[in-house]
């Protein structure tokens, strides 16, 4: 029983393991680690974008990641099928939503293959190819689910962390000028 257990264990570590290399992400290199965030210099990308009016973080990314899934399993101009990447990011753009509310945009990662010419998505899924250019992100890793009880929580515990690093004062230097900030929740 014991080996039969130690093989089932060794095999689903072997599938997390491809599984987890089969899918693509941005490139980025860790400029800075500590032991509650790291700050990352992503390299230039392109993602496609589905903004989302909804009130609720959860709904939003439900509502965007839903347009996203449907155009890359086929429903583009091209019927091309898209391999799905990681992270889903969901940026929150206060005041921007109906009654001042925020607004959101859940993006996703385009694969290497479309980075320079994305399919075109059907008009009825209101979707964007977004480009970003190279920029500094602050990373903080936590357990769960991103939901509409805990993102803000994260959010002020990642504030705290930086504001007590060499970096609490990177947006104002000089030197850090490939650093842009970016607020937003990514899920993997």
């Amino acid at each position: 029983m014991e080996k039969s257990r130690f093989s089932i264990a060794v095999v689903n570590l072997f599938l997390f393991v491809v599984i987890t290399k089969a899918i693509e992400s941005p490139q980025y290199t860790a400029l800075h680690k500590e032991s509650e965030f790291e700050i990352r210099l992503y390299r230039d990308s392109a993602w496609m974008s589905a903004p989302s009016t909804q009130i609720s973080f959860q709904k939003a990314t439900k509502d965007g990641f839903h347009r996203l899934f449907q155009f890359i399993e086929g429903a583009n101009l091209n019927f091309s099928r898209i391999p799905m990447t990681a992270p889903v990011l969901t940026s929150i753009v206060p005041g921007a939503g109906p009654l001042h509310s925020s607004a959101y945009f859940v993006r996703l990662y385009l694969p290497v293959k479309f980075q320079s010419t994305p399919p075109t998505p059907l008009p009825e899924l209101n979707l964007k190819p977004n480009s970003w250019s190279s920029r500094c992100i602050a990373v903080r890793k936590f357990s769960g689910f991103a939901r509409d009880e805990n993102i803000v929580e994260e959010a002020e515990k990642l504030s705290v962390s930086l504001s007590r690093s060499p970096w609490a004062n990177a947006t104002s230097s000089k030197t850090l000028d490939s650093c842009k900030s970016n607020g937003g929740v990514a899920t993997y």
